[in-house]
């Protein structure tokens, strides 16, 4: 017995020997009376950082901290020194060391000495949740290693993220971000402010793109001499006016559209793709402004690395992978070689590789989109391929779903690729959730493990429709709803952090709003079981309720260009009238032309259940991609003389109305033309609209078989021709009546 006894009491000595050796090698900064701590400013440029560190430590402490300016140390009580040293610390960087009694931290300017402040609070138990929440400790010491120097230098030389709480400069500030609102004198997509079509288009068509035949100004001719001096004349007068801009942007719009003339196709056959003459173009331009950081974006048709052709020494390539999986890590995706070899040929051609990433569900800015895991690893890929900088793009200015800690996490990543994402996810949950916190890192991981499950492809442009087979099926739904009640009983006494919780409730809702709509009548549908019997009613209120608690916490569109809360609440009243009962629901029905893949819905099923499609093609439509649709209806002579069909028109997304429709009926042993109609000119219009047809003939009860053969148009009209692109037709419930 005496034995076993003997094991804790040198554990105990060990433990407390270690501390004692761990008191002794660390300074401990009490700030009380007699100890006082002073924070010493050695110039000029320290004294807004000192009284920035006095105001947080004051805030901590009961006794207030005492600001000394000057170089020398004029007494012998411990100090924080704050200096800049303008030679000995590159311009991202600072330094935090420290000797028997006293902190210094060195910046090579006024913000890296800010960043070494935020560093060392951080140690000290500071933090900034998002730009409302913080948390302050309170303290009676501080400590930190004696005789230590650390220094401290960014991951990324340039690091935005886009997201609500990076509107805020002391969010920005402490959290080491830059700003491209501030940074850039012209920003992203700028062919159309360097060189207008309103002004130039009608009299100078050459000035742009010959695509497809015809001129399209949409883009630019990129060997057009007076295009040059136009857009450079233009920079230089942008340039003026933004003396402090550190860059200036030359891209072309967000379209497919690059100039096929005789003289630009020479360069792209030479230089490897239409980036070839792209870059031919920059370098000119950027050869008159050698001073200027010029940064385009390397999207779409400009995406590759040209070939065998030196960009200029301060042009600024920002890559943009913006078709990938989100849902795994880049290096553990195995579709991903071309994509690896594409940013390593960036990586050996671009004298400066900047990277504009994307993390959040731009279709749905509410639903859950699990993404989080591939955040370490894929910055961590993309430092080891020479990337410097870095525009993370989120919801803007928009809380979409878990948009606090996705900055948060963002943040801490960029600044430092190697931080330990698990630790600094956990800190955050349990700073910003409270009691809250276990249910909700539960309600993420599985989140997770459900899309990993399923290996799905997790698109930027997906919606919950697509994910209802994966991560967001009815079962998981129930998971996750049981998970969240559980946060919210956590914290069901504090307002404050039940908000919060209640937030990630909203996310829920959406998907089962969205979902409803695609199941119709069928269980977890809108017009199904309970929903029925109340004729849509306590839904009808949750809709409203949700779209109440959106404008509440400041969540002003659901999409990224999309419906305002109120919008959704009376689109959902509208499809509320989509519910239709006609004498053809269930019946057999075959496609004699396959649809699409990713715009089949239910199958032959989503045109006989019951319900229309209304303006978002991804919900109870049926959608065929360059072909003509044809299909069967097994109508047995059932007695009706009515059949009506919707099509819709959403040019952006290449979704034209057809040329006409024609109905055959099968008797006497063939196919013969019952009716046909033909529709309107096709005209360019922006908004999603719906046509409607009703074909009327006493004859369709003759025939054991009806066939619907549609018409798609020929060809995509000059408007949105695009290379790779094909007109669809997309059709939704095939009704029969007897009027």
């Amino acid at each position: 017995m005496q034995t076993k006894l003997i094991y804790p009491a040198i554990i105990l000595f060990l433990f407390f020997f270690n501390c004692n050796m761990m008191a002794q090698n660390a300074l401990t900064l009490a700030n009380s009376k007699g100890q006082e701590v002073i924070i010493l400013s050695t110039s000029d440029r320290t004294n807004n950082a000192a009284t920035l560190l006095k105001t947080f430590l004051d805030r901590a402490f009961e006794n207030p901290f005492r600001i000394e300016f000057g170089k020398e140390i004029r007494n012998q009580n411990a100090k924080i020194i704050l200096e800049i040293a303008d030679n000995t610390v590159d311009e991202n960087s600072f330094i935090i060391k420290s000797d028997e009694k006293n902190i210094t931290l060195i910046g090579s300017n006024e913000k890296t000495v800010r960043y070494a402040i935020y560093t060392v609070l951080e140690t000290w138990g500071f933090r900034k949740y998002t730009a409302k929440d913080s948390f302050i400790p309170k303290l009676k010491y501080i400590t930190f290693p004696k005789n230590t120097s650390q220094t401290y230098k960014p991951s990324f030389e340039y690091r935005a993220l886009f997201y609500p709480d990076c509107y805020d400069e002391a969010f920005r500030d402490w959290h080491k971000l830059d700003w491209h609102i501030n940074d850039f004198g012209i920003w992203g997509h700028s062919f159309y402010q360097l060189l207008s079509a309103k002004t130039y288009f009608q009299s100078n068509p050459s000035f742009f793109a010959l695509y497809e035949g015809q001129r399209n100004s949409e883009s630019l001719c990129m060997t057009n001499d007076t295009v040059v001096a136009i857009v450079a004349k233009k920079m230089g007068e942008i340039i003026a006016k933004n003396p402090n801009a550190g860059f200036f942007s030359i891209s072309q719009n967000d379209d497919v559209v690059y100039c096929e003339c005789n003289n630009c196709k020479a360069l792209n056959d030479k230089h490897g793709g239409p980036q070839g003459s792209f870059y031919y173009f920059l370098n000119k331009i950027a050869k008159q402004f050698p001073n200027t950081k010029i940064t385009t974006l390397a999207y779409l048709h400009t995406y590759r690395a040209p070939e065998n052709l030196k960009i200029e020494s301060n042009i600024y390539t920002l890559f943009c992978p913006i078709e990938m999986n989100r849902g795994k890590a880049i290096v553990e995706s195995p579709n991903n070689k071309n994509f690896l070899n594409i940013l390593n040929n960036w990586s050996a051609t671009a004298p400066h590789l900047y990277l504009w990433d994307y993390t959040v569900e731009f279709t749905n800015y509410l639903s859950p989109f699990p993404n989080l895991h591939t955040f370490s690893k894929n910055f961590k890929l993309y430092k080891q391929n020479k990337v410097k900088g870095l525009f993370v793009q989120g919801y803007a200015d928009v809380p979409g779903d878990l948009y606090e800690l996705r900055q948060y996490l963002l943040a801490k990543i960029i600044w430092n690729t190697q931080m330990d994402v698990e630790a600094v996810t956990n800190d955050f949950l349990k700073g910003f959730y409270g009691n809250a916190a276990p249910f909700v890192k539960k309600y993420i991981d599985l989140l997770t493990q459900n899309q990993g499950n399923m290996d799905r492809y997790l698109d930027i442009y997906s919606d919950p429709i697509q994910s209802r087979s994966s991560f967001l099926t009815p079962e998981a739904m129930d998971q996750y709803d049981q998970i969240i009640s559980q946060a919210e009983n956590a914290v069901h006494d504090d307002a404050v952090l039940a908000k919060k919780v209640l937030k990630l409730r909203l996310a829920l809702e959406y998907v089962y709003f969205e979902q409803s709509k695609f199941y119709g009548k069928d269980k977890h549908g809108m017009f199904a079981g309970k929903n029925k019997e109340d004729q849509g009613k306590k839904l009808r209120e949750r809709v409203l309720n949700f779209t109440k608690k959106c404008n509440e916490f400041g969540i002003y569109e659901l999409s990224e260009g999309g419906l305002s809360p109120d919008q959704y609440y009376e689109e959902w009243l509208a499809i509320e009238k989509n519910a239709c009962n006609h004498l053809g629901e269930n019946m057999e029905i075959q496609f004699l032309t396959p649809p699409a893949d990713g715009n089949k819905g239910k199958g032959t099923y989503g045109l006989v259940d019951g319900v229309r499609g209304y303006k978002n093609y991804a919900i109870n439509w049926i959608g065929w991609y360059g072909t003509n649709p044809k299909v069967q209806l097994s109508t047995h002579k059932m007695n009706f003389n009515t059949i009506r069909i919707n099509t819709l028109n959403d040019q952006r997304h290449w979704i034209f109305t057809p040329q006409k429709i024609s109905i055959y009926g099968f008797k006497n042993d063939k196919w013969e033309l019952i009716v046909r109609l033909k529709s309107d000119e096709l005209t360019e219009i922006s908004e999603v609209t719906i046509k409607e047809w009703e074909f009327k003939s006493d004859t369709f009860n003759q025939c054991s078989s009806l066939k619907i053969e549609v018409e798609n148009v020929k060809e995509l009209p000059y408007w949105r021709k695009r290379k790779n692109k094909k007109p669809m037709v997309m059709l939704d419930e095939i009704e029969l009546y007897n009027k």
